[in-house]
């Protein structure tokens, strides 16, 4: 199994460099809602996800399925607009694969960005949320199986996930310019049904401010390799229980919509760091 994985994340890297995707800096993953800031990317190589091998596009709405390379803020930036998600095949392994292939394409920082159900109540619907740490509650990690020596050790230590010092930079600077991000913890959960409010109450009383269905695999994957990581979450609803009301894929979207401004501002910072 790990001889088949290695040769899939072979060609997968192989195919995108002959396509012209070459010595990405930062990789970029873009969640629900947030899919318009590749249109950012100057000099851009657009690859549809099903044209690549191995890969898979997602089937759920605001996620384009498209891998864009090219040039912003000083940088290469390789962009995944739109994930695979978790709940899409029950395969952990799978969701992690494109970051495992920007990983062997030799980025040096991974941007991990959600939208994302508010559990704090301190914190409000259409923050942005710099994410300090993650919780797993998937079930599932993608490092199970035997370890892929060369990418990273059998058990990485998660201490330090997402990279303490750009973390302080970004808000330093989002902050100067208007911005006030909030700062806390993710929990991920398989989904595809949103969290119960016994779910919530759950992930708040074990340390969450956010909760969503993504994230966590790339994180880990990006970590196990070595790579600086920075997460940004936008918190697009108050998740189950907090207001008497159910949650919709349309309001995520929309909330995406309200923040895109600040996001992309946001985005901006964390390349360039």
């Amino acid at each position: 199994m790990s001889e088949d994985l290695r040769a899939r994340i072979h060609e997968s890297a192989e195919y995108l460099r002959k396509a012209g995707v070459t010595d990405p800096e930062v990789g970029i993953v873009l969640g629900s809602g947030l899919n318009d800031y590749a249109d950012r990317i100057r000099n851009a190589v657009k690859i549809p996800y099903n044209d690549i091998p191995n890969f898979r596009a997602g089937s759920v709405q605001g996620h384009r399925g498209c891998l864009i390379y090219g040039e912003h803020q000083g940088r290469k930036v390789l962009i995944l607009a739109g994930r695979f998600h978790y709940y899409e095949s029950g395969d952990i392994r799978m969701t992690a694969f494109p970051a495992r292939v920007l990983v062997e394409l030799g980025i040096r920082r991974l941007i991990i960005t959600n939208a994302s159900g508010c559990v704090n109540t301190e914190f409000h619907a259409g923050q942005l949320m710099v994410i300090s740490d993650h919780i797993n509650l998937s079930g599932a990690n993608p490092l199970i199986g035997e370890n892929l020596d060369e990418y990273g050790p059998r058990f990485p230590d998660m201490t330090y996930t997402y990279n303490r010092e750009l973390r302080s930079r970004l808000i330093q600077q989002a902050r100067e310019i208007g911005i006030d991000p909030a700062e806390g913890v993710y929990a991920m959960m398989s989904g595809p049904t949103f969290e119960t409010p016994a779910e919530v109450r759950y992930a708040r009383a074990v340390g969450a401010d956010a909760v969503g269905m993504s994230s966590v695999p790339e994180a880990i994957i990006a970590n196990h390799a070595g790579k600086e990581i920075i997460g940004i979450s936008l918190l697009s609803n108050m998740a189950a229980g907090i207001l008497d009301q159910p949650l919709t894929v349309e309001e995520v979207n929309e909330a995406a919509a309200g923040a895109k401004e600040d996001f992309s501002r946001l985005l901006d910072l964390a390349i360039a760091l």
